[in-house]
């Protein structure tokens, strides 16, 4: 899930006001969506003598925990020059530092969160008011304008005369109105759609699986539960779409969901018998004609080892003994839908070399390619 995390960024080196901007774009392309940027302040700089600094803070959309966004934090610290010293205080291309995750409190070996010293700094305090002043401390149990107004910090605090940007995806989806992100199982369906919906301001529509009573009875016993659970899914996947695409929202921009209704006869024609299949078919298409379908269909393709590396991870238990021979025929059984229909305007991305979930330069990558089909 998205968490947000606020950020203080800070340069008392060179062209400070640049660096502060190459380091909220790196921040962008690589911990998460940045979704408010303070005013720039001029500070003097604290416990050493050297040149005024230019501070603010960011409000960042995260899918990473708060180890590895300071992490990331410090590798675009040294990709821009700073140079760390254990003999102090010292001018610095860019200093970054995490002021409150959520409203966790951490204190590990690498991290104290919230900043043990946030509340002690007009720096830090007067930027993030901008962005953050109802925010409550979690451990003070202020919030930031109480925390600002009761500073001791003395020093000096200007305005600066110039403005950071917050940078933008390069991406969008104008003309669609329904996306639908197919593949196989243990793809990343789930995952794209539900980012794609959180940084696109789109209406999420997921596959409602887990409620399904037949699907662990399957794994256990394909032959004797497969019509039934075929079925299920196919009255479950048809009144979903039906009602979801129905139901416009006037505040989002489109709809995206993680499955389109076709995969019922992909699967069901590896899954059930050949009499069943026809039977089955023949029921498939008379709803199908009556549902609407996606302006664009976006096929994820994985390897198989990377399937089942997926699968384990993610630890349901009646995907464990999934054989390779099952997702090999699901995989045939998409390409040969995809290669012989003609109603659907189609994206297949191989994904096999990707981690869009925890590598957002790889997602960035995937959204191009959607972007530009």
């Amino acid at each position: 899930m998205a968490k947000q995390v606020y950020i203080s960024i800070g340069s008392n080196k060179g062209d400070r006001l640049q660096f502060l901007q190459d380091a909220i774009d790196r921040i962008f392309a690589n911990i998460g969506r940045v979704e408010a940027v303070s005013k720039v302040y001029k500070t003097p700089s604290l416990g050493f003598k050297s040149d005024d600094f230019l501070n603010a803070c960011l409000r960042v959309n995260t899918t990473m925990e708060a180890e590895q966004v300071m992490s990331t934090l410090l590798n675009i610290e040294t990709e821009m020059g700073r140079v760390r010293s254990a003999s102090g205080y010292q001018a610095r291309e860019v200093d970054l530092d995490i002021i409150f995750f959520e409203n966790d409190v951490l204190n590990t070996n690498h991290l104290r969160v919230p900043h043990p010293e946030m509340q002690n700094r007009k720096f830090v305090l007067q930027p993030l008011n901008d962005i953050a002043s109802a925010f409550v401390h979690p451990v003070l149990k202020q919030n930031v304008k109480a925390l600002l107004e009761q500073c001791t910090d003395n020093s000096v605090i200007a305005e600066f005369d110039a403005s950071l940007n917050i940078p933008a995806l390069s991406i969008n989806f104008l003309g669609y109105n329904y996306i639908a992100i197919e593949g196989n199982i243990g793809a990343g369906k789930t995952s794209l759609a539900t980012k794609m919906a959180e940084d696109f301001n789109a209406k999420l529509v997921l596959e409602r699986f887990a409620d399904n009573a037949f699907l662990p009875k399957f794994y256990e016993d394909a032959s004797r539960y497969a019509f039934p659970l075929e079925m299920s899914f196919l009255a479950d996947r048809y009144q979903q779409i039906s009602d979801d695409l129905a139901q416009f929202d006037l505040f989002k921009d489109f709809i995206v969901s993680d499955y389109d209704v076709f995969k019922s006869l992909i699967f069901s024609k590896i899954t059930l018998q050949e009499d069943e299949f026809k039977l089955y078919r023949k029921l498939f298409y008379i709803m199908y004609k009556d549902i609407a379908k996606p302006d664009l269909y976006v096929y994820l393709y994985q390897n198989t080892e990377r399937l089942q590396q997926h699968i384990k991870k993610r630890g349901r238990a009646y995907e464990q003994q999934i054989q390779d021979e099952y997702l090999n025929k699901i995989h045939a059984g998409y390409l040969d839908f995809l290669k012989n229909q003609t109603e659907l305007n189609v994206k297949i991305i191989d994904v096999s070399e990707l981690d869009f979930v925890a590598n957002r330069e790889d997602y960035l990558q995937v959204l191009k390619a959607i972007s530009n089909h």
